[in-house]
């Protein structure tokens, strides 16, 4: 954060459309949409307190709450750039990288 600094590592991007989707055909909406996703997260308000609250002793469900908040307040802000995207498309991007923090804090609660 203190480098306000966005990398994308182009050979895992390329991994993550083939598996998503079969093949590299949609790899620059992808990059757009992982970026818009990186642009999402330097922008938010909230990043630098809420991971401040990641240092302090937490429960495994505070901690799940706080990473899925992360990640879903960069997804806001990346659907918002992306509006003339194809939705769904954007959507499954969004729900697969959020399915393993909301899994987490089901999880947690359960």
């Amino acid at each position: 954060m203190g480098s306000h600094t966005i990398y994308l590592y182009k050979d895992q991007i390329k991994e993550q459309c083939c598996k998503l989707f079969g093949s590299t055909n949609r790899l620059k909406e992808y990059i757009a949409v992982i970026l818009a996703h990186e642009l999402g997260h330097s922008e938010d308000v909230e990043l630098e307190q809420l991971a401040l609250a990641l240092e302090e002793p937490l429960t495994a469900r505070q901690q799940a709450e706080i990473r899925l908040r992360i990640e879903e307040n960069a997804w806001h802000y990346a659907a918002v750039l992306l509006a003339d995207m194809d939705t769904s498309f954007l959507q499954i991007i969004i729900e697969e990288s959020l399915f393993s923090y909301r899994r987490s804090f089901e999880l947690s609660i359960a």
